[in-house]
């Protein structure tokens, strides 16, 4: 078989950016805590502000990195190997696994792949998204059309969480925001400029954001009751959670062009040098398809069911920190390598040539571990990152 060198494919040494690391290892903290306080939010309002704060951008933020990462040419061979392995085989797997869990705790034994568990739901959107987006970029205004898509589907009932349809949609505005990010050279464009300039962004980003927890803390109670989470969510249609008015779109674009600003200002407060979890960021795959086991018992248990003391909120915090920590380890890694990461290479023919007489390049392992890999530098506006992964860490449902 001829190597790719061989076969005049140039090779790219892959350099890991800092900032990108960064910002992926603490994203998807952030969505283990998410998870992790959710028990508290019906008895606690500080707990419900937090929760609010963080939903506001954390799952657009993922949804944008992996649009970032995520190649807008035509897929090949490559690419599409990629989406089977990385992506629909992890997700038969811990869907199957959690169908045993809920059998082996007194439910029914039943297999539907439609009805993804708990927050194997991103999986799917992020394979509708990946497939959409070579066609997307082809309009004159993806973003626009993006935004005019998710608004519109949360008018449809029939629109629902059957394979994840209705936050495929709903959240796809973030994705190709993220596309559009790269084609706008953030990331070269933030590392070029001079300290002075970082910390007036970082300002300006850290204002934004006491401005938003200063509006959820003053305004909590109107907010539980305009049940703004379910907003958030994007995983149902306005009037299932009773917005049946014709302005209920409304709310959903506002809340689109905060996530929009929100993402821009997270990236901005990133650090831009390596720190002790830096490596970590290669690791948010692990870290997002196991912590729902760890707190799985938490949440059925009812050990946080009912008021809780002061106490609980910032132990769960802490706890969710030391989660990703522990889930970013080598060890683990290793040992769920073959669940997380399946080669399958069985399932792939060897065949070289097709009947067409197209070469087909054999599948090429990237390097594991992380849901969005990293460009060796800022691509052209139209190529591909040079290690096109999955995407980024996966969110979590309610």
């Amino acid at each position: 078989m001829m190597s790719p060198r061989a076969a005049g494919i140039p090779h790219v040494q892959k350099r890991r950016v800092p900032l990108w690391d960064n910002a992926r290892w603490i994203a998807i903290a952030l969505v283990v805590l998410g998870h992790a306080i959710l028990k508290l939010i019906a008895e606690s309002d500080v707990a419900y502000e937090f929760y609010l704060f963080v939903y506001a951008f954390h799952v657009p933020l993922f949804v944008a990195v992996s649009g970032y990462f995520a190649r807008s040419g035509p897929l090949g061979t490559r690419q599409l190997h990629r989406l089977v392995t990385d992506i629909v085989l992890p997700y038969v797997i811990f869907e199957t696994i959690w169908t045993v869990v809920h059998w082996l705790l007194g439910g029914e034994f039943r297999l539907d792949y439609s009805s993804p568990s708990w927050t194997l739901w991103f999986l799917i959107a992020l394979l509708a998204w990946r497939l959409a987006l070579p066609f997307l970029v082809l309009l004159r205004h993806p973003l626009l059309i993006s935004v005019i898509i998710s608004v519109g589907a949360g008018y449809f009932a029939s629109i629902d969480s059957t394979f994840a349809l209705s936050r495929t949609l709903g959240l796809l505005p973030f994705f190709v925001f993220g596309w559009q990010l790269r084609q706008w050279k953030l990331t070269d464009r933030w590392l070029g400029l001079h300290a002075t300039a970082v910390w007036r962004w970082r300002i300006g980003a850290f204002t934004l954001f006491t401005a938003l927890l200063g509006v959820i803390v003053a305004n909590i109670d109107a907010l539980r009751e305009a049940q703004v989470r379910q907003f958030l969510l994007y995983d149902e249609a306005y009037p299932a959670f009773g917005y049946d008015q014709l302005w209920a779109g409304v709310i959903r674009l506002g809340l689109l062009l905060l996530a929009f600003a929100l993402i821009v200002a997270f990236l901005v407060l990133m650090p831009r040098r390596r720190l002790w979890f830096t490596p970590y960021g290669a690791a948010t795959m692990y870290i997002y398809l196991l912590h729902s086991f760890v707190l799985f018992l938490l949440r059925e248990s009812g050990v946080l069911g009912g008021p809780q003391p002061g106490w609980v909120l910032p132990a769960m915090i802490g706890f969710s920190v030391l989660i990703s920590i522990a889930l970013s380890q080598r060890i683990v890694r290793r040992v769920f390598h073959p669940l997380i990461e399946p080669r399958a290479r069985w399932l792939f023919r060897k065949k070289a040539r097709t009947d067409t007489g197209t070469i087909v390049l054999p599948h090429l392992d990237a390097p594991a571990g992380t849901l969005a890999a990293e460009p060796p530098a800022e691509p052209p506006a139209d190529a591909p990152p040079a290690d096109p992964a999955v995407g980024t860490p996966r969110d979590t449902p309610r």
